[in-house]
């Protein structure tokens, strides 16, 4: 799998303008905060109806959160695999890894290119509520806010691991292997909120002797 990123940029500054369109260049950048409170949001109001229109038992419902949440990490280890770091053998694979995913190897600074446009994230929480409702049903209410609260989480650590530096406490695993992925080694510490599935599936960064 080749490096991502295109430029010679040392310093991985500046941002990449990707619409000629104002409007359109205006709307691929967002606010961190904004996506994550609407997925806490979304996610509060789904286990609000999971709590008052359903007969799950609040234990049961509980557990399916957490299988939610741990779900997340795995969709979000496989997407960050297997589509952002995919293959680009077409052009039109070229072009769509390097505006879902290579521009921001190229300008990790870049706060505001983080994360999805809200109207994007908002047609993601609406696509997962439907799977999840066809998969599941009325286990579906307590599923979505366990897997958007993973997804917040994400979210939120992948900021922080550009914006801030790393902590001196056993959180400081995660600005390791993310920096490492971009800037030594992009096909391993897929895992950005949790270095869970990096460990089970092989592609933790080997640590210098």
């Amino acid at each position: 799998m080749r490096k991502i990123g295109r430029l010679d940029r040392p310093d991985n500054s500046g941002s990449a303008k990707m619409f000629d369109n104002p409007v359109l260049e205006k709307m691929s950048r967002t606010h961190i905060s904004i996506p994550i409170a609407m997925f806490l949001g979304i996610g509060t109001l789904s286990l609000y109806f999971a709590i008052t229109i359903t007969e799950i038992p609040y234990s049961v419902g509980l557990g399916v959160s957490l299988i939610g949440l741990l779900a997340f990490t795995l969709v979000e280890y496989v997407m960050h695999r297997y589509f952002f770091h995919m293959e680009p053998d077409s052009k039109l694979k070229d072009k769509l890894q390097y505006s879902v995913h290579g521009v921001h190897h190229d300008y990790p600074k870049d706060k505001d290119r983080l994360a999805m446009p809200p109207f994007i994230s908002a047609f993601y929480a609406f696509v997962f509520y439907v799977v999840f409702t066809l998969l599941m049903n009325d286990y579906a209410l307590y599923f979505l806010p366990g897997f958007l609260v993973g997804y917040s989480l994400y979210l939120g650590v992948h900021y922080t691991v550009h914006a801030y530096q790393p902590p001196k406490n056993f959180l400081k695993i995660l600005w390791v292997n993310h920096a490492i992925h971009h800037y030594k080694d992009p096909d391993v510490a897929f895992g950005v909120s949790s270095p869970l599935w990096d460990y089970i599936l092989g592609t933790m960064p080997k640590r210098d002797k």
